[in-house]
Protein backbone atom coordinates (compact mmCIF):
# COMPACT_ATOMS: atom_id res chain seq x y z
CA UNK A 1 0.00 0.00 0.00
CA UNK A 2 0.99 3.63 -0.45
CA UNK A 3 0.53 6.12 2.35
CA UNK A 4 -1.89 8.97 1.77
CA UNK A 5 0.53 11.68 2.85
CA UNK A 6 -1.87 14.60 2.54
CA UNK A 7 -4.40 12.85 4.78
CA UNK A 8 -1.64 11.96 7.23
CA UNK A 9 -0.58 15.59 7.43
CA UNK A 10 -4.16 16.68 8.06
CA UNK A 11 -4.65 14.00 10.72
CA UNK A 12 -1.49 15.06 12.52
CA UNK A 13 -2.41 18.73 12.21
CA UNK A 14 -5.55 18.07 14.26
CA UNK A 15 -3.74 16.55 17.27
CA UNK A 16 -0.86 18.90 18.20
CA UNK A 17 0.64 18.19 21.62
CA UNK A 18 3.23 19.92 23.79
CA UNK A 19 6.65 18.35 24.14
CA UNK A 20 6.88 15.08 26.12
CA UNK A 21 3.06 14.92 26.05
CA UNK A 22 2.79 13.72 22.43
CA UNK A 23 0.90 10.53 23.35
CA UNK A 24 -1.72 10.65 20.57
CA UNK A 25 0.92 11.72 18.08
CA UNK A 26 3.22 8.83 19.03
CA UNK A 27 0.35 6.34 18.78
CA UNK A 28 -0.62 7.64 15.34
CA UNK A 29 2.98 7.51 14.11
CA UNK A 30 3.52 3.99 15.47
CA UNK A 31 0.43 2.79 13.61
CA UNK A 32 1.81 4.10 10.31
CA UNK A 33 5.35 2.88 11.02
CA UNK A 34 4.13 -0.63 11.80
CA UNK A 35 2.18 -0.66 8.54
CA UNK A 36 5.35 0.27 6.63
CA UNK A 37 7.71 -2.22 8.26
CA UNK A 38 5.47 -5.23 9.00
CA UNK A 39 6.88 -7.34 6.12
CA UNK A 40 10.41 -5.94 6.39
CA UNK A 41 12.57 -8.14 8.66
CA UNK A 42 15.53 -5.78 8.21
CA UNK A 43 13.67 -2.93 9.96
CA UNK A 44 13.12 -2.57 13.70
CA UNK A 45 12.12 0.22 16.06
CA UNK A 46 12.27 1.27 19.68
CA UNK A 47 10.57 4.00 21.69
CA UNK A 48 11.86 6.52 24.20
CA UNK A 49 9.12 8.22 26.19
CA UNK A 50 7.05 9.84 23.39
CA UNK A 51 9.84 9.51 20.81
CA UNK A 52 10.38 6.75 18.23
CA UNK A 53 13.55 5.47 16.58
CA UNK A 54 13.33 3.30 13.45
CA UNK A 55 16.40 1.40 12.25
CA UNK A 56 16.85 0.02 8.73
CA UNK A 57 19.73 -2.46 8.74
CA UNK A 58 21.89 -2.38 5.64
CA UNK A 59 23.05 -5.55 3.90
CA UNK A 60 26.74 -4.50 4.02
CA UNK A 61 26.80 -1.46 6.30
CA UNK A 62 29.83 0.77 6.70
CA UNK A 63 27.93 3.72 8.16
CA UNK A 64 24.57 4.75 9.58
CA UNK A 65 22.76 7.67 7.96
CA UNK A 66 20.23 9.42 10.19
CA UNK A 67 17.10 11.44 9.40
CA UNK A 68 15.41 13.43 12.16
CA UNK A 69 11.94 14.92 12.47
CA UNK A 70 10.39 16.72 15.43
CA UNK A 71 6.85 15.82 16.50
CA UNK A 72 5.58 18.38 19.04
CA UNK A 73 3.25 21.34 18.65
CA UNK A 74 3.05 24.82 20.16
CA UNK A 75 0.83 26.50 22.79
CA UNK A 76 -0.84 28.59 20.07
CA UNK A 77 -4.58 28.92 19.42
CA UNK A 78 -5.19 28.17 15.74
CA UNK A 79 -6.97 30.72 13.53
CA UNK A 80 -6.56 29.17 10.07
CA UNK A 81 -10.22 28.27 9.58
CA UNK A 82 -9.14 25.01 7.93
CA UNK A 83 -11.61 22.11 8.02
CA UNK A 84 -8.86 20.05 9.63
CA UNK A 85 -7.89 22.65 12.26
CA UNK A 86 -6.52 21.61 15.63
CA UNK A 87 -8.94 19.76 17.87
CA UNK A 88 -6.76 20.57 20.88
CA UNK A 89 -7.73 24.02 22.12
CA UNK A 90 -4.72 26.29 22.58
CA UNK A 91 -2.43 23.92 20.69
CA UNK A 92 -1.30 24.17 17.06
CA UNK A 93 1.30 22.87 14.65
CA UNK A 94 2.24 26.49 13.93
CA UNK A 95 5.87 25.59 13.31
CA UNK A 96 5.16 23.01 10.63
CA UNK A 97 6.11 19.88 12.54
CA UNK A 98 3.07 18.16 11.00
CA UNK A 99 4.77 18.65 7.63
CA UNK A 100 8.08 17.43 9.07
CA UNK A 101 6.50 14.21 10.40
CA UNK A 102 4.62 13.54 7.19
CA UNK A 103 7.74 13.94 5.06
CA UNK A 104 9.62 11.61 7.43
CA UNK A 105 6.93 8.92 7.08
CA UNK A 106 7.05 9.30 3.31
CA UNK A 107 10.82 8.96 3.35
CA UNK A 108 10.64 5.90 5.59
CA UNK A 109 8.13 4.27 3.23
CA UNK A 110 10.38 4.86 0.22
CA UNK A 111 13.58 3.78 1.97
CA UNK A 112 11.88 0.60 3.24
CA UNK A 113 11.10 -0.63 -0.27
CA UNK A 114 14.47 -2.35 -0.65
CA UNK A 115 17.22 -3.08 1.85
CA UNK A 116 20.00 -0.50 1.44
CA UNK A 117 23.71 -1.19 1.64
CA UNK A 118 24.26 1.12 4.62
CA UNK A 119 22.14 1.50 7.74
CA UNK A 120 19.44 4.17 7.96
CA UNK A 121 17.95 5.63 11.13
CA UNK A 122 14.74 7.66 11.41
CA UNK A 123 14.30 9.70 14.57
CA UNK A 124 10.81 10.95 15.49
CA UNK A 125 11.89 13.31 18.25
CA UNK A 126 9.66 14.87 20.91
CA UNK A 127 9.97 18.21 22.69
CA UNK A 128 11.84 20.32 20.15
CA UNK A 129 9.99 23.45 21.20
CA UNK A 130 10.27 23.31 24.97
CA UNK A 131 12.64 20.76 26.52
CA UNK A 132 15.39 20.07 23.95
CA UNK A 133 14.21 16.52 23.31
CA UNK A 134 17.19 15.68 21.11
CA UNK A 135 19.56 16.45 23.97
CA UNK A 136 17.45 14.42 26.41
CA UNK A 137 17.47 11.39 24.11
CA UNK A 138 21.20 11.62 23.50
CA UNK A 139 22.02 12.01 27.19
CA UNK A 140 19.76 9.06 28.03
CA UNK A 141 21.59 6.89 25.46
CA UNK A 142 18.32 6.33 23.59
CA UNK A 143 20.20 5.62 20.35
CA UNK A 144 22.49 2.98 21.80
CA UNK A 145 24.42 1.27 19.01
CA UNK A 146 22.08 2.88 16.45
CA UNK A 147 23.69 6.32 16.79
CA UNK A 148 24.16 7.69 13.25
CA UNK A 149 27.50 8.61 11.72
CA UNK A 150 25.82 11.52 9.94
CA UNK A 151 22.51 13.24 10.65
CA UNK A 152 20.12 15.22 8.42
CA UNK A 153 16.93 17.15 9.02
CA UNK A 154 14.76 19.92 7.60
CA UNK A 155 12.63 22.81 8.73
CA UNK A 156 9.80 24.37 6.73
CA UNK A 157 10.23 27.98 5.65
CA UNK A 158 7.10 29.98 4.81
CA UNK A 159 8.77 32.71 2.73
CA UNK A 160 10.41 30.27 0.27
CA UNK A 161 8.33 28.79 -2.57
CA UNK A 162 7.60 25.10 -2.91
CA UNK A 163 10.52 23.43 -4.69
CA UNK A 164 13.15 25.32 -2.70
CA UNK A 165 15.83 23.73 -0.55
CA UNK A 166 18.04 26.25 1.23
CA UNK A 167 21.07 25.80 3.46
CA UNK A 168 24.75 26.73 3.79
CA UNK A 169 28.09 25.22 4.77
CA UNK A 170 28.26 26.89 8.18
CA UNK A 171 25.80 28.06 10.81
CA UNK A 172 22.16 27.86 9.71
CA UNK A 173 20.27 28.69 12.93
CA UNK A 174 21.19 30.56 16.07
CA UNK A 175 21.72 29.10 19.49
CA UNK A 176 19.15 30.30 22.00
CA UNK A 177 19.08 30.93 25.72
CA UNK A 178 15.89 31.50 27.69
CA UNK A 179 16.17 34.19 30.37
CA UNK A 180 14.12 34.58 33.55
CA UNK A 181 14.77 37.58 35.81
CA UNK A 182 13.00 38.55 39.04
CA UNK A 183 13.59 41.85 40.83
CA UNK A 184 12.40 41.91 44.43
CA UNK A 185 11.97 45.10 46.45
CA UNK A 186 9.41 46.26 48.99
CA UNK A 187 5.76 46.91 48.22
CA UNK A 188 3.79 49.81 49.56
CA UNK A 189 1.17 52.50 49.02
CA UNK A 190 1.55 54.68 45.95
CA UNK A 191 1.18 57.78 48.12
CA UNK A 192 4.27 56.87 50.18
CA UNK A 193 6.96 55.83 47.67
CA UNK A 194 9.73 56.68 50.16
CA UNK A 195 8.57 53.84 52.38
CA UNK A 196 8.68 51.25 49.58
CA UNK A 197 11.21 50.00 47.04
CA UNK A 198 9.69 49.80 43.58
CA UNK A 199 10.63 46.64 41.65
CA UNK A 200 8.71 47.82 38.58
CA UNK A 201 10.89 50.90 38.16
CA UNK A 202 14.08 48.85 38.52
CA UNK A 203 12.88 46.29 35.96
CA UNK A 204 11.98 49.10 33.56
CA UNK A 205 15.47 50.53 33.82
CA UNK A 206 16.89 47.07 33.17
CA UNK A 207 14.80 46.56 30.01
CA UNK A 208 16.03 49.83 28.53
CA UNK A 209 19.67 49.37 29.58
CA UNK A 210 19.89 45.77 28.35
CA UNK A 211 19.59 47.04 24.77
CA UNK A 212 23.12 48.42 25.09
CA UNK A 213 24.52 44.87 25.17
CA UNK A 214 23.96 44.38 21.44
CA UNK A 215 24.76 47.99 20.51
CA UNK A 216 27.92 48.30 22.65
CA UNK A 217 29.23 44.84 23.65
CA UNK A 218 28.56 42.71 20.57
CA UNK A 219 30.80 42.80 17.52
CA UNK A 220 28.46 44.24 14.84
CA UNK A 221 29.87 41.79 12.29
CA UNK A 222 28.80 38.85 14.47
CA UNK A 223 25.45 40.15 15.71
CA UNK A 224 23.14 38.95 18.42
CA UNK A 225 19.60 39.34 19.72
CA UNK A 226 18.39 40.15 23.24
CA UNK A 227 14.61 40.38 23.51
CA UNK A 228 12.38 40.52 26.56
CA UNK A 229 8.86 39.69 25.44
CA UNK A 230 7.19 39.44 28.83
CA UNK A 231 7.16 41.69 31.90
CA UNK A 232 4.83 41.33 34.88
CA UNK A 233 4.71 43.61 37.90
CA UNK A 234 2.13 44.95 40.29
CA UNK A 235 -1.55 44.35 40.91
CA UNK A 236 -3.28 47.73 40.66
CA UNK A 237 -2.70 51.45 40.09
CA UNK A 238 -2.07 52.60 43.67
CA UNK A 239 0.14 49.80 45.01
CA UNK A 240 3.91 49.87 44.51
CA UNK A 241 5.10 46.55 43.09
CA UNK A 242 7.21 44.37 45.35
CA UNK A 243 8.31 42.07 42.54
CA UNK A 244 8.81 42.34 38.79
CA UNK A 245 9.46 39.36 36.55
CA UNK A 246 10.93 39.38 33.06
CA UNK A 247 11.06 36.57 30.49
CA UNK A 248 13.28 36.92 27.46
CA UNK A 249 15.55 35.26 24.92
CA UNK A 250 19.16 35.53 23.76
CA UNK A 251 20.02 34.41 20.22
CA UNK A 252 23.52 34.20 18.78
CA UNK A 253 25.33 32.43 15.96
CA UNK A 254 28.21 31.23 18.15
CA UNK A 255 28.36 29.76 21.62
CA UNK A 256 31.11 32.21 22.57
CA UNK A 257 28.87 35.18 21.83
CA UNK A 258 26.01 33.61 23.79
CA UNK A 259 28.21 33.27 26.87
CA UNK A 260 29.36 36.90 26.53
CA UNK A 261 25.78 38.18 26.37
CA UNK A 262 24.70 35.96 29.25
CA UNK A 263 27.46 37.42 31.44
CA UNK A 264 26.55 40.99 30.50
CA UNK A 265 22.91 40.26 31.38
CA UNK A 266 23.98 39.13 34.83
CA UNK A 267 26.25 42.15 35.27
CA UNK A 268 23.52 44.62 34.31
CA UNK A 269 20.87 42.94 36.45
CA UNK A 270 23.18 42.84 39.47
CA UNK A 271 24.24 46.48 38.97
CA UNK A 272 20.70 47.81 38.61
CA UNK A 273 19.47 45.80 41.58
CA UNK A 274 22.32 47.19 43.70
CA UNK A 275 21.71 50.76 42.58
CA UNK A 276 18.01 50.51 43.51
CA UNK A 277 18.63 48.57 46.70
CA UNK A 278 16.75 45.49 45.54
CA UNK A 279 17.63 41.83 45.16
CA UNK A 280 17.59 40.06 41.82
CA UNK A 281 17.49 36.47 40.65
CA UNK A 282 18.73 35.59 37.15
CA UNK A 283 18.03 32.20 35.57
CA UNK A 284 19.58 31.34 32.22
CA UNK A 285 18.14 28.25 30.56
CA UNK A 286 20.12 27.14 27.54
CA UNK A 287 20.04 23.35 27.68
CA UNK A 288 20.29 21.79 24.23
CA UNK A 289 19.60 24.84 22.08
CA UNK A 290 23.05 25.27 20.58
CA UNK A 291 23.69 26.89 17.19
CA UNK A 292 22.79 24.63 14.25
CA UNK A 293 26.21 24.27 12.66
CA UNK A 294 26.31 22.30 9.42
CA UNK A 295 29.29 20.06 8.73
CA UNK A 296 31.01 21.87 5.81
CA UNK A 297 31.96 18.72 3.88
CA UNK A 298 28.56 17.03 4.22
CA UNK A 299 26.79 20.32 3.46
CA UNK A 300 28.80 20.79 0.26
CA UNK A 301 27.89 17.28 -0.84
CA UNK A 302 24.19 17.85 -0.09
CA UNK A 303 24.15 21.21 -1.86
CA UNK A 304 25.91 19.79 -4.92
CA UNK A 305 23.44 16.91 -5.03
CA UNK A 306 20.35 19.12 -4.92
CA UNK A 307 21.85 21.70 -7.25
CA UNK A 308 22.04 18.97 -9.90
CA UNK A 309 18.51 17.64 -9.23
CA UNK A 310 15.84 18.56 -11.76
CA UNK A 311 12.94 20.46 -10.23
CA UNK A 312 14.88 21.60 -7.15
CA UNK A 313 15.80 25.24 -6.55
CA UNK A 314 18.85 25.27 -4.31
CA UNK A 315 19.53 28.44 -2.31
CA UNK A 316 22.78 29.14 -0.48
CA UNK A 317 21.24 31.15 2.36
CA UNK A 318 22.41 33.31 5.22
CA UNK A 319 22.02 32.18 8.86
CA UNK A 320 18.76 32.93 10.65
CA UNK A 321 18.22 33.88 14.30
CA UNK A 322 15.60 31.15 14.72
CA UNK A 323 16.51 28.42 17.19
CA UNK A 324 16.34 24.63 16.74
CA UNK A 325 17.37 21.89 19.15
CA UNK A 326 18.80 19.84 16.27
CA UNK A 327 21.85 22.00 16.97
CA UNK A 328 22.63 19.83 20.00
CA UNK A 329 22.67 16.63 17.94
CA UNK A 330 24.80 18.29 15.27
CA UNK A 331 27.34 19.07 18.00
CA UNK A 332 27.54 15.33 18.69
CA UNK A 333 27.15 13.94 15.17
CA UNK A 334 28.22 15.66 11.92
CA UNK A 335 25.32 16.52 9.67
CA UNK A 336 23.22 19.10 7.85
CA UNK A 337 19.93 20.89 8.35
CA UNK A 338 18.16 22.72 5.55
CA UNK A 339 15.06 24.79 4.88
CA UNK A 340 12.16 23.37 2.84
CA UNK A 341 10.03 26.03 1.14
CA UNK A 342 6.29 25.84 1.93
CA UNK A 343 5.10 29.21 0.53
CA UNK A 344 2.86 30.48 3.34
CA UNK A 345 1.84 34.15 3.71
CA UNK A 346 2.13 33.74 7.48
CA UNK A 347 5.33 33.26 9.46
CA UNK A 348 6.40 30.38 11.68
CA UNK A 349 4.51 30.32 15.01
CA UNK A 350 1.73 32.51 13.58
CA UNK A 351 -1.81 31.24 14.38
CA UNK A 352 -2.62 31.36 10.66
CA UNK A 353 0.53 29.65 9.37
CA UNK A 354 -0.70 27.49 6.46
CA UNK A 355 1.98 25.56 4.51
CA UNK A 356 1.37 24.63 0.89
CA UNK A 357 0.87 20.85 0.98
CA UNK A 358 2.56 20.46 -2.40
CA UNK A 359 5.80 20.70 -0.43
CA UNK A 360 5.16 17.20 0.97
CA UNK A 361 5.45 15.11 -2.24
CA UNK A 362 8.22 17.40 -3.46
CA UNK A 363 10.18 16.91 -0.23
CA UNK A 364 9.65 13.15 -0.13
CA UNK A 365 10.72 12.63 -3.73
CA UNK A 366 13.75 14.92 -3.63
CA UNK A 367 15.06 13.93 -0.22
CA UNK A 368 14.53 10.19 -0.76
CA UNK A 369 16.83 10.41 -3.79
CA UNK A 370 19.44 12.06 -1.58
CA UNK A 371 19.10 9.44 1.17
CA UNK A 372 19.41 6.65 -1.41
CA UNK A 373 22.61 8.33 -2.58
CA UNK A 374 23.97 8.28 0.98
CA UNK A 375 22.78 4.76 1.85
CA UNK A 376 23.68 2.82 -1.31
Amino acid sequence: MTLDLIQIRRDLHQIPEIGLEEFKTQSYLLDKIEMIIKTKPFISFRTWRTGIIVFIKGFAPERTVGWRTDIDGLPVKEHTGLPFSSRHDGRMHACGHDIHMTVALGLLEKMAETQPKHNLLFLFQPAEENEAGGMLMYQDNAFGDWLPDEFYGLHVRPDFPVGTIATNTGTLFAGTCEVFITFTGKGGHAAFPHEANDALVAASYFVTQVQTIVSRNVNPIEGGVVTFGSMHAGTTNNVIAETATLHGTVRTLTQEMSLLIQQRLRDLADGIAKSFGLSVEVELKQGGYLPVENNPSLARHLMTFFDEEEGVTLVDCLPAMTGEDFGYLLHQVPGVMFWLGVDSPYALHHPQMTPDERAIPFGVNAISRFLKDRAD
